[in-house]
């Protein structure tokens, strides 16, 4: 009994390069960015949520394959795009090797971070492989690179999994982390199906006060 309350009670870790790499290993496309029926609605709705806003310099957290990122590109000046591992990079650069101001690196966040400023950062899918302090130490990272009135966009599955987050607890983490600087002006929770089951996702796009 006291081994199953030890492990209950563990801090929860944030997903590390070797998870990320042994998905990668299995397929090429995990998630199945290019051809889920969901993926693509949901990205439809995440460049809808911009508003037609165009940015001078974007960060992209996560990118995996590069099929988001290929559709924020037109709407950015420069786009800088980082997944955690290097195998997706080598298919994202090829996918937007059409878009000369779109840049790929490999970085592990909060522990790296660009040192740069933007009007855009976009973390869809990713929070909820962070532990809590992980996504409060990236809002705080966040806090020293967005410009005045820039965006932050929060993209979130509310399925459940064995992550150290759901979706749901990472977006109130990161939203009560940034409680009197960013202000949430868009809220959507979209039923959406996902591989027969019902699930979804929550969009929260917030603005630099």
């Amino acid at each position: 009994m006291g081994d199953i309350s030890a492990a209950m009670n563990a801090p929860r870790r944030s997903r590390g390069p070797a998870h990320f790499g042994r998905l990668y290993d299995a397929s090429a496309d995990p998630w199945r960015f290019r051809d889920s029926m969901y993926e693509r609605a949901k990205y439809r709705q995440t460049i809808a949520a911009l508003e037609g806003r165009s940015f001078s310099s974007a960060f992209e957290v996560g990118c995996s394959i590069g099929v988001l990122t290929r559709m924020l590109a037109p709407r950015c000046a420069a786009l800088l795009a980082v997944d955690i591992v290097e195998q997706p990079l080598t298919a994202a650069r090829a996918a937007c090797a059409d878009q000369p101001w779109v840049r790929f690196a490999r970085m592990q966040v909060p522990g790296e971070w660009p040192a740069e400023t933007f009007d855009l950062i976009v973390l869809s899918e990713v929070l909820y492989f962070l532990s809590p302090a992980d996504i409060a130490a990236v809002a705080d990272r966040i806090a020293g690179s967005l410009v005045q009135s820039g965006v932050v966009l929060l993209v979130n599955w509310r399925g459940s999994s064995d992550d150290p987050c759901t979706g749901e607890e990472a977006a109130r983490v990161f939203i009560r982390r940034t409680r009197g600087w960013l202000e949430p002006r868009t809220h959507l929770n979209d039923d959406a199906v996902d591989d027969g089951r019902l699930a979804g996702y929550r969009l929260d796009l917030l603005i630099r006060r």
